[in-house]
């Protein structure tokens, strides 16, 4: 009786095994094909947090309820970007063509000055050829290799009014999915939840005041700098600046390369000043725009953000680099709340390398002194 006793405890715990691994392995897979709604939801939110934070700002001003206030400052927001495209379209336009015009030419300055060097010519011959780059990146392609974020049913312009929808509903009744989500934990647990949410909440609301900061500071630096430079099609090269800096990292390297090809056009001295400019407006808001942003929000590894960017670019295409960094920002707090926190207890920040180095300089004098004793 025992024996067979322990046989259907095994059995048992066999079976359960089983059921876990299974329930994992279909997780894993519904993850998988969820993932890029996922991210659009991520999207949404991360909009919504845009437009409750500049709800929050006219409620100083006018007294009426959330819906309305979300739904005031989306069509604030509206009527601004359809003005901006109003007013700037014909001449983002005809310098937009003109770049196209230009950029075979300033492909083939670059290649004639390469040329002229032994290095210059042992890269060229390993790197694509112009035309193969525009094959690679026509719209087809493009759309194939966004990992199926833009479907060809919706499109692009699909996702983004779902994103929009979606943002609304979340920055009306904010409550109301706060508490439904909260539902799905234990009571017990839920107040220690909701001051998880609230601190990714002001992580990513200061990450994206910082960010437009940032974009607006970058696009606006380089407009000026390359209109002194005398770069032609500034204020669209601008523009492109502006918008890419969203993008940590690999945004600044991707504007800058129209910029540089078509000053190669007026001459490789000119292409330098450009990317003097590039560089020098990257580190001013590195070290201005940047250290002011992260005195509200976490301070990101820039080794581990970019891994992180690599792995959803890979993952999932355009999108997941684009979102890389603010689930990054997301994931920290999560991670420095649930687990460091609460699970390992220690609620003290991380020590600085200036920490490491006074505390090894400490330990070695004390070291010595016990020596010398």
């Amino acid at each position: 009786m025992q024996e067979e006793s322990s046989i259907r405890n095994f059995a048992y715990q066999v079976l359960i095994a089983a059921l876990v691994v299974i329930c994992s392995i279909l997780l894993l897979v519904a993850l998988y094909y969820t993932f890029n709604v996922l991210l659009l939801i991520f999207a949404a939110a991360l909009l919504a947090i845009f437009l409750r934070g500049l709800a929050e700002i006219l409620a100083n001003y006018l007294k009426v309820s959330d819906g309305w206030l979300v739904l005031l400052v989306s069509a604030i927001l509206f009527l601004f970007v359809a003005g901006f495209i109003a007013a700037l379209s014909p001449s983002i336009a005809e310098q937009t063509g003109v770049l196209r015009e230009k950029l075979p030419t300033s492909f083939q300055s670059v290649t004639d000055f390469l040329n002229r060097y032994g290095w210059g010519r042992t890269l060229i011959e390993n790197l694509p050829s112009y035309d193969s780059v525009l094959e690679n990146l026509n719209a087809s392609n493009v759309m194939s290799g966004v990992g199926g974020i833009f479907t060809s049913t919706m499109g692009v312009l699909g996702n983004i009014a779902i994103v929009i929808l979606l943002a609304v509903y979340f920055a009306s009744e904010p409550r109301m999915y706060l508490s439904g989500f909260l539902r799905l934990f234990p009571i017990e647990q839920r107040g220690r939840v909701k001051e998880v949410i609230a601190g990714i909440y002001q992580t990513l609301r200061w990450w994206l005041i910082g960010k437009a900061g940032s974009m607006l500071f970058i696009g606006v630096l380089t407009w000026i700098g390359l209109s002194i430079i005398g770069v032609p099609l500034a204020l669209t090269l601008g523009l492109i600046a502006g918008l890419l800096s969203f993008i940590p990292n690999f945004g600044p390297i991707i504007s800058a390369i129209p910029a540089i090809l078509l000053a190669f056009i007026d001459s490789p001295i000119t292409a330098v000043y450009v990317l003097g400019l590039y560089v020098g407006v990257q580190l001013i808001e590195s070290n201005v725009v940047t250290p002011l942003i992260e005195r509200e929000t976490v301070e990101l590894p820039p080794a581990l953000t970019i891994v992180f960017q690599l792995a959803l670019g890979v993952l999932v295409g355009g999108l997941g680099l684009v979102l890389a960094t603010p689930i990054l920002a997301a994931a920290v707090v999560a991670v420095q709340m649930l687990y460091i926190e609460d699970v390992l207890g220690d609620s003290s920040t991380a020590p600085s390398l200036e920490d490491v180095d006074s505390h090894e300089l400490a330990t070695d004098s004390l070291a010595e002194e016990a020596g010398s004793n």
